[in-house]
């Protein structure tokens, strides 16, 4: 089955809701320059494991009030599965899967530019991102996800994207940085080594969910 994201209408100031499961991913996010925000912008902390997500973004837009009929992006961090992926790189999502089924993203191939200029020394990648209901480890576990054609992992994303168009149609999204990789596998958050900042990086990468975000606005051909 695949769910496919309603469009925005033109003319309207959609909320943006940016979803992400830790308390240092929602610092990054609410901590980068909002200057380009095109009305209300959320950072919403899910929790960590996909029914936190669904639940948390589920709740959040089904209740009365500004968020209600905003445009959804998921971020924060992931693994790589690809070869020659390196911390630091982003996942901008051509779709989200998991066991319920593929969610297509709100217009990729703009939401990826928009990251390349927001962070040009970054190698942006884009491609299917697929769920998982743990952290992903060793080779062969990596293998196995790459072979459906995934490009990157994360626990929440999926089920984000599946939650927030459960609550009614709107365009979704989902970003990812890279913190671990096939040749650069993290043992904790804490040892990113060489000088890469996920943290910085996933700050920097505001202005394009914003520019993605004015995108929305613009009457469609």
């Amino acid at each position: 089955m695949t769910r496919t994201p309603g469009s925005a209408e033109p003319g309207t100031t959609r909320p943006l809701l940016i979803a992400c499961a830790l308390g240092i991913e929602r610092l990054a996010l609410r901590g980068g320059d909002r200057r380009g925000a095109v009305g209300p912008v959320l950072v919403l902390r899910t929790g960590m494991g996909p029914e936190a997500a669904d639940y948390a973004v589920a709740r959040t837009l089904g209740e009365e009030g500004g968020a209600k009929d905003a445009a959804v992006i998921a971020s924060g961090f992931c693994a790589g599965l690809a070869a020659g992926m390196r911390p630091g790189d982003l996942i901008v999502a051509t779709e989200t899967r998991d066991s319920r089924g593929a969610t297509v993203c709100t217009d990729v191939e703009p939401l990826a530019d928009a990251v390349a200029r927001a962070l040009p020394e970054r190698v942006v990648h884009t491609g299917p991102l697929v769920g998982s209901d743990h952290v992903v480890r060793g080779a062969a576990e990596r293998a196995a996800l790459r072979a459906t054609g995934a490009i990157g992992v994360d626990m929440e994303s999926a089920a984000t994207l599946a939650g927030a168009l459960r609550a009614g149609p709107r365009p979704v999204a989902a970003v990812r940085v890279v913190v671990d990789a096939p040749e650069h596998e993290l043992v904790r958050l804490g040892t990113l080594g060489g000088g890469i900042s996920a943290f910085r990086v996933l700050r920097q990468v505001l202005p394009a969910f914003y520019e993605w975000h004015r995108s929305l606005l613009l009457p469609r051909r």
